[in-house]
């Protein structure tokens, strides 16, 4: 399994995301944002504050050198995880319906938060079942999902909500905390997979999860 995983100025995830791969024996590489090309199986855009979030979370980054790789590698079919701040480029590139707004309290949230899996039938989520109560780290001040009545019923409709927090931490309409495309290749989610790696760290849940991209 190839992992690309981009590097924008003020990412600061990516060794994390690296070093949860190389755990499950994936040949992982790291992309600077002035690349111009890229070979992989999984892209992954990981958290952090591309471009110091300036404007908006992931409205620069939208503009990097690497992104027609990346929109070429959706083309093909090919998986693509956006964490966080790579979640919000994910929809700032209208690879996923929505955006992400400030949170309800205009505070920063980090902690650890419950987490609901509302669909196990895509790539991410294949080793969970439906429904099933689990904890990932959140760290953002702009993870509040919201979309048109339009999407989000087509979400709902089509089996696209990955997750939904359990006592919603920022206003996201219908809870929701990860969505992937209807192709079920592209995801997007607020939680940290790649920070709860392994016990130590409090739980390897995260790696569970990612684990579903192993070919």
């Amino acid at each position: 399994m190839k992992v690309a995983i981009i590097r924008f100025p003020g990412t600061n995830c990516d060794l994390d995301t690296q070093y949860a791969f190389k755990k499950l024996a994936s040949k992982t590489q790291i992309i600077w944002h002035e690349e111009k090309e890229l070979d992989a199986d999984l892209v992954v855009l990981p958290g952090g504050f591309s471009y110091g979030d300036y404007l908006r979370c992931g409205a620069i980054a939208k503009f990097a050198p690497i992104i027609p790789a990346i929109l070429e590698h959706a083309k093909k079919g090919g998986y693509i995880l956006g964490i966080c701040n790579g979640f919000q480029i994910l929809l700032e590139l209208k690879l996923l319906k929505g955006a992400l707004k400030a949170n309800n309290s205009l505070n920063f949230i980090s902690k650890n938060q419950k987490l609901k899996v509302a669909s196990n039938q895509n790539a991410l989520l294949n080793h969970f079942n439906k429904d099933e109560i689990i904890t990932l780290p959140i760290a953002h001040g702009e993870g509040n999902y919201f979309a048109s009545n339009k999407d989000l019923k087509e979400l709902e409709d089509k089996d696209l909500i990955l997750l939904k927090y359990i006592d919603n931490p920022n206003g996201s309409l219908y809870d929701i905390a990860g969505i992937c495309d209807e192709n079920k290749k592209i995801f997007g989610l607020m939680p940290h997979p790649e920070r709860f790696c392994e016990n130590i760290l409090g739980s390897d849940i995260g790696l569970k999860m990612l684990k579903g991209f192993i070919i």
